[in-house]
Order: structure tokens, then C-alpha cells, then sequence
């Protein structure tokens, strides 16, 4: 029999932890010091891999107490943690937004997913660390969103589309969704976290997103579920949600809005920025 577990608590402890390590590395030098390659395919950071320490110690004293877990994180892959088959499937990115964390911009966040599957639809429990703001977004199936311990009010049906969260923002690959959203948006913000600017719509700071290319898994596990908790619309563009896996493999762009007519818009815009890729 599998104990229960508190994941909130578990998470909010690897954010402190993590909170402690960005307040003692402060400069541009200092987190700009690289380990190699990680499974997830990108150069890894000395402090992805820190952070990513604290997240699997944490995970150890949950398996400590009789869960049995499969870890999927950037750095390092799948790992199985506690005896017998794993029962949670645990989804971690400790450092979504590692540009703004090597140059000192302060958005950046801890990403924590937990599923009993292997697609996106599987997610039960979804917890985004917002380091700069110091604030914390997390949802369980079913029991809807939070800011902190304040629940997440649905959207508003009349609201328009003001303001557009864009990710993986490379010049290269926007410049066809800027021009689609003309006329559409008023104004468009690039944070540099998925994770954050999907929990922004689902809280109601962002009317609609979209990633210019593929992201993985580890970035917008988590925080897809706080956006479907919170009423809003989200879509991984070309996939089902329960075809969307849970892998490092697998890349798909993510969109996402507060009413459905708001999705088409920024779903279209995603569209035409890959168009103009090609």
C-alpha cells in the first residue's frame, strides 16, 4: 500500500532549499559555470545542477517513507527511487528560465509535476516556484488552482486580448506570430520561463501564450494543469492531451488562453511563426 504524500509540502521545501542557493550565487561569473551535457540534451549549468540535488533529496526522503517513484528531470534522466514498481511519475525541471538564472534576471522557477501515467493528461498535482516574485502556483486534479493558499477565480468571459506571454523567443522563430497577433494583442511580454508565463494565464495576468517552438515535457508539465485547473484553455499543438508523453524526447509547442476564442487567436499565431520559419 502507497502512503499518502504530501507533494505541496515536499515542493515547498525544495523551493527554500533552492531560494538559499540563488541568495549565496549572486553574479553573472559565478552562475555561468558549466558541467557537460544533460539527458535533456542542453549544456548544464553547475547551479541546474545544484538545484536538480535538492530536488532528488527531497524526492529520497519522500521515497524514504514507502513511495516508489519514477523521476524523469533535465539533468538526469529517468530515475527510479524507493522499492517496487513506481506508482508516481514525478516531472521535474528545477531550473525553467536557466538564461535568466545565469544572467541574473530574477524570473525564473521550479517546475514539479506528478502523474499516475505517462501522458500530460495523467498530471495530478502541479507546483511552479516563481523565484523572482517569490510567489508559488500549484493545482491538484480536480481541486483547482492556486496562488498560494488563495484559490484561482475562473476567467472572465469579456476580457480582451491584452497582453501575450511568447516563449522560446529567438528572433528567428517569432516574427511570424508578432505579425499574426497585430491588431489582435496590444501588448506581448517574453519572460523566459514557460512554466511562469502559463501560470500567469492561468491566474489572469496573461490573456493568452504561446511557445514560438517545441518545448519538453519538463517545462510545461506542472503548470499545464494549473492552467486546465483554473478554467482556461491550453493545447500542445499537434498532440491529444493523453498523446502528449511525459518523456525528454518528446517536443511540442504549447498554447494556451483564458476563453477558447482567445486560444484560436494564439494558436493561429503560433502557426504562422512556424510558417515563417520554413
Amino acid at each position: 500500500m502507497n502512503p499518502a504524500i504530501d507533494w505541496l509540502d515536499a515542493c515547498r521545501r525544495m523551493a527554500a532549499r533552492q531560494a538559499e542557493l540563488f541568495a549565496a550565487t549572486r553574479g553573472i561569473t559565478e552562475r555561468t559555470e558549466y558541467e557537460g551535457r544533460g539527458e535533456g540534451g542542453d549544456m548544464t549549468l553547475k547551479l541546474d545542477r545544484q538545484c536538480e540535488d535538492i530536488v532528488f533529496e527531497e524526492l529520497e526522503r519522500v521515497a524514504a517513507e514507502g513511495a516508489a517513484i519514477a523521476a524523469v528531470s533535465e539533468e538526469r534522466g529517468e530515475v527510479s527511487l524507493g522499492s517496487g514498481e513506481p506508482v508516481h511519475r514525478v516531472v521535474i525541471d528545477p531550473i525553467d528560465g536557466s538564461m535568466n538564472v545565469r544572467r541574473t534576471i530574477p524570473s525564473h522557477s521550479l517546475s514539479v509535476a506528478v502523474a499516475d501515467g505517462d501522458s500530460m493528461a495523467d498530471v495530478h498535482f502541479g507546483f511552479v516556484h516563481d523565484f523572482g516574485a517569490g510567489e508559488e502556483f500549484w493545482a491538484d486534479r480536480g481541486g483547482g488552482a492556486h496562488l498560494g493558499d488563495a484559490a484561482i477565480a475562473p476567467p472572465r468571459p469579456d476580457m480582451p486580448l491584452e497582453v501575450v506571454g511568447l516563449e522560446s523567443s529567438d528572433p528567428r522563430w517569432i516574427l511570424g506570430a508578432v505579425d499574426s497577433l497585430r491588431g489582435e494583442a496590444y501588448r506581448i511580454r517574453s519572460i523566459g520561463s514557460i512554466a511562469i508565463t502559463l501560470a500567469y494565464v492561468a491566474c489572469g495576468r496573461f490573456d493568452g501564450m504561446l511557445s514560438a517552438r517545441g518545448c519538453r515535457s519538463v517545462d510545461a508539465a506542472a503548470a499545464q494543469l494549473i492552467v486546465r485547473e483554473a478554467g482556461c484553455e491550453l493545447l500542445f499543438v499537434g498532440y491529444e492531451l493523453g498523446d502528449a508523453a511525459l518523456d525528454l524526447d518528446t517536443r511540442y509547442p504549447v498554447v494556451a488562453a483564458r476563453s477558447p476564442g482567445h486560444l484560436e487567436t494564439v494558436l493561429a499565431a503560433q502557426e504562422a511563426g512556424v510558417a515563417r520559419q520554413a
